[in-house]
């Protein structure tokens, strides 16, 4: 079922998000990706789940612009950004988040999604200070509230959590209307409470904005996807619902051990 299920999203090019045509990218000797083949509807909510060096993060890479494939084709909402610039595929939407942290440790949460949010505006040029009916203003405070960092809008980033750093990164993404996000293990290091928090906030996106996330637990990955990719050594391994991946024996044998669910 899960065959037939990723077949038929790979019919037709025109009304897709993100478009993966044979994407492989080497390293020298080594074959990071091969043949990498996906369709992604937009606003849809996609997991790609695999065991360490399965490729994941370079998938990711090629996807951000990080580095460009070696072989195959990136479409983006039908445009060809195979080699496009990374700041390029921010401004027509693309966004990610990283492993490891990368936050301004000294300024306040509600300074670095304002920032953020200026950063990809027609003024972010403009050296006046900011006024509170600033529209970059107001869409920070509308995005602190969606990732649950109300009361924390006048601390200082480095004070804070580390799960509430992971919050703050979900915020950035979320800076000037995006329509696509990449969110690189968002859960890693987090409290149950904290993951149970970060399900709340990526089910609440607005559902145009869709989503791929990597990610190493399984619990949340599954409860945030709407269809999972899963890698193995730099390919495709099988593809289906969370509810196909999760009764895939193969999956349980060699991800989940067998006891999952």
């Amino acid at each position: 079922m899960a065959t037939t299920v990723a077949a038929s999203r790979l019919q037709g090019t025109g009304a897709n998000a993100l478009e993966l045509d044979g994407v492989g990218r080497t390293f020298g000797a080594l074959t990071a990706l091969s043949g990498i083949t996906m369709r992604i509807a937009p606003g849809e909510r996609r997991a790609v789940l695999g065991s360490n060096g399965a490729g994941k993060t370079t998938l990711f890479n090629t996807i951000t612009g990080d580095f460009n494939p070696t072989s195959g084709q990136i479409r983006f909402f039908g445009e060809d950004i195979t080699t496009l610039a990374a700041h390029e595929r921010i401004r027509r939407g693309l966004r990610r988040t990283y492993q490891i942290s990368q936050l301004f440790k000294n300024l306040t949460v509600r300074d670095s999604v304002f920032l953020a949010c200026r950063g990809v505006s027609r003024r972010r040029f403009s050296l006046l200070r900011p006024r509170d009916t600033d529209s970059a203003m107001a869409q920070a405070d509308s995005i602190i509230h969606a990732v649950h960092l109300d009361g924390d809008r006048d601390v200082v980033v480095g004070t804070l959590s580390h799960g509430q750093q992971r919050q703050l990164e979900i915020a950035l993404s979320l800076a000037g209307a995006p329509r696509f996000i990449l969110f690189d293990e968002p859960a890693a290091g987090l409290s149950p409470t904290e993951r149970r928090d970060l399900i709340a906030i990526l089910n609440a996106l607005p559902r145009h904005i869709g989503y791929i996330i990597i990610e190493h637990d399984l619990d949340v990955a599954l409860r945030v996807s709407e269809y999972v990719s899963m890698m193995h050594n730099g390919t495709l391994f099988t593809e289906g619902t969370p509810e196909e991946i999760e009764q895939d024996p193969r999956v349980q044998e060699i991800y989940l051990g067998g006891g999952h669910g």
